[in-house]
């Protein structure tokens, strides 16, 4: 369930709240695939089902990056804000990858906006995620992601 919020003055008053979670998404190795071919990354663990299946995981694994990248669809499930231009990624300051994301796991994001400061035209937010497996004992991903809304 989103929370909307318009401007960022509204925007503003969520700091310190916790997001929620979003929906469940499941990585199929469809989705690894295609993440392998747009980056290049044919690794074995990734895109070779049989070897994979005789590896330190049992399976195939998608990438961390598939699994980082996957915050921002996540994300916006969490989070909608109207009443600005712009919105854009500004960079992260920690990430980690606890466990791997087997091929048809279901992984979802849990958020916190854990600031909300001024800066030239706008603000900038800082969100602790953790991106969870589906009945995984550990996290997929634990990161801070920085974006910036722009009036």
């Amino acid at each position: 369930m989103s929370i909307t919020v318009n401007g960022i003055d509204e925007l503003k008053k969520l700091a310190g709240s916790d997001l929620g979670a979003s929906e469940w998404i499941e990585v199929t190795q469809e989705r690894i695939d295609t993440f392998a071919d747009a980056t290049g990354d044919h690794q074995w663990i990734h895109v070779d089902p049989e070897k994979a299946a005789q590896g330190p995981f049992g399976a195939p694994i998608a990438h961390g990056y598939l699994t980082l990248s996957l915050f921002i669809p996540l994300f916006t499930e969490l989070l909608d804000v109207e009443g600005v231009s712009t919105k854009v990624n500004y960079g992260l300051n920690k990430v980690r990858f606890p466990s791997p994301v087997k091929v048809g796991s279901k992984i979802r994001l849990v958020g916190k906006l854990a600031s909300v400061e001024d800066v030239p035209g706008g603000v900038q937010i800082t969100v602790d995620g953790t991106i969870e497996i589906e009945g995984g004992a550990k996290p997929a991903a634990v990161l801070q992601s920085l974006s910036r809304f722009y009036a």
